[in-house]
């Protein structure tokens, strides 16, 4: 396995970064939240050699939307932005996303990093050129496929996140394992993120990067083999939506986390995965997350939220499961009674 040509993990971020600089003498935009921008911006020493411009928007996925992209556009013509500019992103997958879209679809096109801060946006978003913002209540469902020109990953921005941020990762780099190897699974159960071991982190974003790269990089526009990075995300983006608008909104890892125990459940029903290491993986996520309820009535909703995946065709919802670890089939076609009891199973595991 191998990481994408575009993205390197280095703890030496600073001289990445000055790779790419170098030489440079156009404007470079810098977009940050207002976490990244406390607890990130200043480690980019570099920049001030540059004509840097700060943009900042409001964090979490209820500001992923056309009305932030727009105030992005607008600071960036504003602070003179031309076709030579270089844009920056520094920040979590939401940063990421808009980012990179903001950056594509600007004077048609201008140069972009990215620079992931949260570990969900180093093992998912730096790879595979996703780049999208959400509407009408549906997740990423204006958006296109374009490369950042370098990803820049170093565990070292990793020690500005707290616990949960550091679990919703890991949601990600468990459906990592299930699509590689169990040996990957057990050794994700050796790091404990109450005590993080950010030597044996950086190793597993590694790993979890290369896994990635190895559907992305045989199928970039996700016609087929791509789809198996959807498991866990046709439930796992239903509970999500859904959980934006009660008072408990969920992290992206959170919900996919719920997606995977749903749709390993899917996985033993139609595929006959092992019912024991579906039971040891609900173990390993109970542990790990606190469980999001929800009540029979909202099944219906739930269901409608998950025929507006980007991956459906015909009118019918395409799953992504898994046989065991390492093995699967995608466009995989679930009764509906089927899906109700995968949501059901997973309520009652956690009553």
């Amino acid at each position: 396995m191998n990481l994408p040509q575009n993205v390197v993990c280095n703890l030496d971020f600073q001289t990445e970064l000055k790779k790419v600089l170098e030489g440079f003498n156009g404007k470079v935009f810098v977009l940050v939240d207002e976490n990244t921008e406390k607890f990130c911006l200043n480690k980019l020493t570099l920049l001030a050699e540059y004509k840097t411009n700060v943009i900042k928007i409001k964090s979490g996925e209820e500001h992923k939307n056309l009305n932030t992209l727009s105030q992005i556009w607008s600071q960036m013509s504003e602070c003179g932005g031309d076709r030579k500019s270089l844009f920056i992103n520094l920040g979590g997958g939401v940063i990421g996303d808009m980012g990179g879209l903001a950056a594509s679809l600007f004077k048609r096109g201008i140069r972009f990093i990215n620079i992931p801060t949260t570990l969900l946006a180093q093992v998912d978003a730096s790879c595979g050129g996703k780049l999208a913002v959400d509407f009408n209540g549906l997740k990423n469902e204006i958006g296109l496929f374009r490369n950042p020109d370098k990803v820049i990953i170093s565990t070292e921005f990793l020690k500005t996140l707290d616990v949960e941020q550091l679990k919703s990762g890991m949601a990600e780099m468990l459906k990592h394992a299930l699509l590689y190897n169990e040996k990957y699974f057990f050794e994700l159960k050796e790091f404990n993120p109450l005590k993080p071991d950010y030597a044996l982190l950086s190793s597993l974003v590694e790993t979890s990067v290369k896994i990635k790269n190895e559907f992305v990089s045989s199928d970039p526009t996700e016609k087929g083999l791509r789809k198996m990075l959807n498991l866990g995300h046709t439930i796992g983006h239903a509970i999500e939506s859904y959980s934006f608008e009660t008072s408990s909104p969920l992290l992206h890892g959170q919900a996919v986390a719920a997606g995977l125990v749903c749709e390993l459940y899917l996985s033993n029903n139609y595929l006959d995965f092992p019912h024991t290491k579906l039971m040891e993986i609900v173990r390993y996520i109970n542990e790990l997350y606190k469980p999001f309820l929800f009540k029979f009535d909202t099944y219906e909703y739930l269901y409608s939220l998950m025929t507006h995946d980007k991956k459906n065709s015909d009118g019918q919802i395409n799953f992504s499961l898994v046989s065991d670890f390492g093995k699967y089939k995608f466009d995989c076609k679930c009764k509906k009674d089927d899906i109700f009891q995968a949501l059901s199973f997973y309520n009652q595991i956690n009553l």
